[in-house]
């Protein structure tokens, strides 16, 4: 009998992950929010028990791979982006022994593991932080960091003028022995997150060490947070106003890439070789590939297609550059819609601006769900069928919208506190998943509330809901994955733009291979499919009943051979 939650065994990948070392090329790569996946302890937060448990929900969905955000031992200052212990999972979460079964057990099923190293920064609490505070200036320890006395008469001013990634200042004054104020330290994110001096060779040396740690324990990868961030110029200059390539006093230096040539090295020394993934947020599309050049990284999150809006030129625009640009280093593109920063797109296709900038995130902002969620299903198909990775944040594939409502005394992203309360932050996204059940916790946890609230609303939303309902989401998302695995066309690198069809300018519509395309209507006007054509798959049900491609719908079509 299967398990509640079960996809339909026709849509279930079976056997070990297989062993082609290229896998990375074409990956689906589903993101764990470790914390708010799945409680397996049952103190309402989510942990490795939890994941392991509902390893098969995510072999029924069909996915190459997990991505799991940072289990290590950490005072969750920034959701685990603060790492006091790169060698311990941190107790909420579990052993390392759960997390070297977790790996083990995945691959069992057929999906790697990938992990994310943090090197911008440490916690305030890792050992070498909690040593170059008690050592004092000028000391060893300190030259692992970025410490430095103040501007002014005594110091009172900071060393820079810099902006916090996460607002407002970047440098935090330390306090002396004896009481009075002493050097500052800067922290590009937040004053629990000191920054580390990549030209002090502890820190690189500890970081390949740290690589080596989780690729002997099996995990097929890493994820590279802020990976751009590294590098600053030893002599701290202001930001200049128009910064030229490489110019940036600490964003996109040139010397980036040495580090990364070495952490290749280390990854292509391992049987098979171990990938790496860059969160490279770079406008400049040249200097983005240079983090792909064969030496380097293998892929970098694609993030210039999810901040687009919802409309075909800038998202046929944004698909054409970033082909073209990966193209020039042979690396296969990445593809996402969200992730475990930003704003859910059941939620941000349902608003005006349906683009996504950290800029203009603010309270109160309307939105229309049901626009939003056919939306997020009709660009599901698009990404899907897109050439390179797929990458797919835990709940999207169920539809699940931001929560905008939560209680300001649970609200803990530092996004939140530095803005002064005027942006919402993250947490909104990070809201533990409904598994079953007709009230919270949803099957998530045994305790009587998850960490974060869920919504009484999201009943219509569980896995043991959508799996029985061959219309949600979930299933949306479990054939598309199917149908992406089983057709040769999607095997093609190629893309093909389909102008000669005359289906206007509000529709993106291309070719996989030589026979399966894609068309997603963005227009307000139903649009008649090619004749001869068939429907494999579609966002609404309409399009293969009415032979229409209705607006904000996608579709999978199988086109006659000339």
């Amino acid at each position: 009998m299967d398990a509640p939650g079960a996809a339909p065994a026709a849509h279930r990948p079976s056997g070990r992950a297989t062993p082609d070392p290229r896998w990375w090329r074409d990956a689906v790569i589903y993101q764990v929010y470790p914390r708010s996946f799945a409680d397996g302890d049952g103190d309402g937060t989510g942990d490795l028990a939890g994941v392991r448990s509902r390893l098969p929900y995510l072999r029924d969905l069909g996915v190459d791979a997990i991505w799991c955000t940072p289990w290590y031992r950490s005072p969750l200052a920034d959701g685990g982006y603060d790492v006091a212990d790169y060698r311990a999972i941190d107790p909420r979460f579990g052993t390392l022994a759960e997390a070297e079964q977790l790996v083990a057990e995945a691959l069992d099923l057929g999906i790697r593991t990938i992990v994310d190293i943090v090197p911008n920064h440490v916690s305030h609490e890792h050992p070498w932080f909690t040593a170059a505070l008690a050592a004092g200036p000028g000391s060893p320890e300190r030259s692992r960091f970025w410490f430095r006395p103040g501007r002014g008469q005594d110091g009172e001013q900071r060393p820079t003028d810099w902006v916090s990634s996460f607002g407002g200042t970047t440098w935090t004054r330390t306090t002396d022995p004896d009481g009075t104020p002493g050097e500052w330290y800067l922290h590009l994110f937040s004053p629990e997150q000191p920054d580390l001096n990549w030209d002090h060779p502890d820190v690189r040396a500890e970081h390949e060490d740290v690589l080596r740690f989780w690729f002997d324990r099996g995990v097929a990868g890493i994820r590279i947070d802020s990976a751009a961030l590294l590098v600053k110029d030893p002599a701290l200059p202001e930001v200049p106003d128009d910064p030229g390539p490489g110019e940036h006093p600490h964003t996109d230096r040139d010397e980036l890439h040495d580090i990364y040539r070495s952490w290749r090295a280390v990854a292509d020394g391992y049987d098979p070789p171990r990938v790496l993934v860059g969160e490279v947020w770079l406008p400049d599309r040249e200097r983005f590939a240079r983090y792909l050049r064969p030496d380097e990284m293998h892929t970098a999150f694609n993030f210039d297609f999810m901040a687009r809006p919802w409309d075909a030129a800038r998202l046929r625009e944004s698909i054409e550059a970033t082909l073209a640009a990966h193209r020039l280093v042979g690396a296969p593109a990445t593809w996402v819609l969200s992730n475990h920063d930003v704003t859910r797109p059941v939620t941000r296709y349902g608003r005006a601006d349906t683009s996504f900038a950290f800029a203009t995130k603010r309270f109160g902002t309307p939105t229309d769900l049901a626009l939003g969620r056919r939306r997020a299903r009709a660009a599901a198909l698009v990404t899907a069928a897109l050439p390179g990775s797929l990458y797919l944040y835990q709940g999207d594939e169920l539809g699940l919208p931001e929560v905008e409502d939560l209680p300001g005394e649970l609200l803990e992203d530092p996004m939140h506190a530095r803005s002064g309360g005027v942006d919402p932050g993250r947490d909104g996204c990070r809201v533990p998943l409904p598994w079953s059940g007709d009230a919270p916790p949803f099957g998530f946890t045994t305790a009587g509330t998850s960490w974060l609230p869920q919504p009484a609303g999201w009943a219509g939303l569980t896995v043991e809901r959508q799996t029985a309902d061959p219309s949600s989401m979930l299933s949306l998302y479990r054939a598309a994955l199917a149908l992406r695995r089983q057709e040769r066309a999607f095997a093609d690198g190629d893309l093909r733009w389909l102008d000669d069809a005359g289906l206007g300018p509000h529709v993106l519509a291309f070719l996989r291979g030589e026979g399966v395309a894609c068309l997603a209507n963005l227009g307000q006007e139903p649009v008649p499919l090619p004749r001869g054509s068939t429907v494999l798959l579609a966002s609404d049900a309409a399009v293969a009943r009415d032979r229409l491609l209705t607006c904000d719908a996608a579709a999978w079509l199988r086109l006659p051979q000339p």
